[in-house]
């Protein structure tokens, strides 16, 4: 088989062995899409003779030679193995087996408020799907190279081969501008309704941590493509002030004081959120508590 290093999906091929496609299938299945033979051609798979796979039909088949690793590490260095899985199958199956690792990996702490349970995800899992997303559909797939996620105590990070296309920017992927690499295995994944649109993905991711005082970070090299997403609980250990907190010191310093009420007035957020973020802002010392209930005020 041979890779050329741009428009590797789109390469046609003839393979000397027997693809199969019961992931995918599964996959299609799943999220109520149809799968057949007579659909190859018009996801790409292969031209008209049906004989002649595409470099897509590969990555969508059990045989599917890439690879997704993700490894789970008790330092801040990633030197200490906690866990590792890897992988293989179409990047169907990769997908959806790596997610539901990264979910038993994502811990919920929970809150008892008033007579409710209230969970605390180390992550977003949107953020989670999405990042692994970007990490599986953009990725340069004329390398070998696996996917790489290592997990620690304080962060996720999703690291694909390939870096940006010529001409874009950081800046650009954060605002929301794509230039997708794989254009076919791209538009499976929209069919699928796995991705809305492309460009949207990490605007989501940052939009999820707005209010996190530790932002992700994108990280890229000629040939790597990383983004970082911050745990939540461990963020909010950090003693940072967040944009919101900073919101309710300017509102106490203007006001005296201020109520649950206005508190959420002023961040346009429900009350579960206002009793989280005060609860935080109590815990910092930032401001004390006067009074229960109706009565109950915020001072600095």
């Amino acid at each position: 088989m041979m890779y050329e290093k741009e428009a590797v999906i789109n390469t046609w091929y003839h393979f000397d062995r027997v693809l199969t496609f019961e992931s995918a299938k599964a996959a299609f299945s799943k999220y109520g899409v149809e799968f057949s033979e007579t659909k190859y051609r018009s996801l790409g798979m292969t031209d008209a003779s049906g004989i002649t796979y595409t470099n897509l039909a590969l990555l969508l088949s059990d045989q599917c030679e890439h690879t997704t690793k993700i490894a789970v590490f008790a330092d801040d260095f990633k030197t200490k193995f906690k866990d590792s899985k890897e992988f293989r199958g179409s990047v169907l199956r990769q997908m959806e087996d790596a997610f539901s690792y990264l979910m038993l990996c994502n811990q919920n702490p929970a809150e008892l408020i008033g007579l409710r349970r209230v969970e605390h995800p180390d992550y977003p899992e949107e953020a989670l799907r999405e990042a692994l997303l970007n990490a599986i559909v953009p990725r340069d797939y004329s390398f070998s190279g696996s996917i790489i996620i290592n997990v620690n105590e304080n962060e996720t990070e999703f690291i694909s081969i390939g870096g940006l296309l010529p001409g874009l920017s950081t800046e650009d992927i954060r605002s929301g501008i794509s230039q997708p690499r794989n254009q076919n295995l791209a538009e499976v994944f929209h069919r699928l309704h796995l991705i809305e649109s492309y460009g949207t993905g990490i605007r989501r991711i940052y939009h999820l941590y707005e209010n996190c005082p530790v932002q992700p970070r994108i990280e890229v090299t000629p040939n790597a493509f990383k983004i970082v997403l911050p745990n939540l609980n461990k963020a909010a250990d950090t003693g940072e002030i967040s944009a919101q907190e900073q919101l309710v010191l300017e509102y106490i310093a203007e006001n005296g004081f201020a109520t649950d009420a206005e508190i959420q007035n002023l961040l346009n957020i429900k009350p579960t959120r206002t009793f989280a973020i005060m609860k935080k802002m109590l815990g910092k010392g930032l401001v004390k508590q006067e009074g229960r209930g109706a009565s109950k005020r915020y001072l600095l």
